[in-house]
């Protein structure tokens, strides 16, 4: 590739070394100034003013007296035994079998 290898190619490519010649030196030149806009700073002045507000409140106590009625209504009970007794006479010709007379006791 162009005169040597291409592991030793220098800067310009063809494997020699870049000429280099001493800088030339300008005269200065100023140009117009840039003006940036400008910033803007804020200074704050803090004057502290109180104002009494008032925020009147009545707590009114209630003192409730409750009257509960209690209803009883009591029963008693009682009990009553009974007993039936029946007879049948049978055998005797003038009432016949089968009639009967209830008695209670």
């Amino acid at each position: 590739m162009y005169g040597g290898n291409w592991f030793n190619q220098g800067r310009n490519g063809f494997g020699q070394s870049p000429y280099n010649s001493a800088p030339q030196v300008f005269p200065d030149t100023f140009e117009q100034p840039i003006v940036s806009p400008t910033r803007e700073f804020v200074r704050t002045n803090i004057y502290n003013t109180y104002v009494p507000r008032i925020h009147p409140s009545h707590t009114t106590t209630v003192n409730r007296h409750m009257i509960h009625n209690q209803h009883f209504f009591p029963h008693t009970e009682s009990v009553v035994n009974e007993c039936f007794e029946t007879n049948t006479i049978c055998g005797m010709p003038q009432h016949g079998c089968g009639s009967s007379r209830k008695r209670r006791l």
